[in-house]
């Protein structure tokens, strides 16, 4: 069977928990099965960046969780230099890209499921 794809798009800092549950259900759900998952974060999302709260931190650590099992967090560089966030500020397991806008056409074009909480 073809590889289940999907990509999380997260532009509001305050729906990082219901995105990460999202990622964590849909991994649960499926168990076994190959899937291709991309999370991509642009605007005021990027935020969880920079001097993240206690809370943000332990969400930070969901999302590597997330990322050793192979769910790639994608952040826009645009959103960062809105916000004033360098890339140094970054964890190890994101990927800046240029524009999430573009990201987000290319993986729909290429049969990603497009998923926004």
């Amino acid at each position: 069977m073809q590889a289940l794809k999907v990509v999380l798009h997260i532009d509001e800092i305050e729906k990082w928990p219901l995105n990460i549950g999202n990622a964590k259900n849909f991994i649960t759900d499926i168990g076994q099965e190959a899937f291709s998952m991309e999370i991509i974060a642009n605007g005021p999302a990027v935020k969880i960046f920079s001097s993240p709260s206690p809370e943000q931190q332990l969400l930070l650590e969901e999302l590597q969780l997330l990322a050793e099992k192979g769910v790639k967090l994608m952040v826009c560089s645009n959103a960062l230099r809105a916000n004033q966030i360098v890339a140094a500020e970054l964890p190890r397991f994101t990927t800046i890209v240029p524009a999430a806008i573009t990201r987000l056409v290319v993986l729909q074009q290429a049969g990603y499921s497009y998923v926004k909480p």
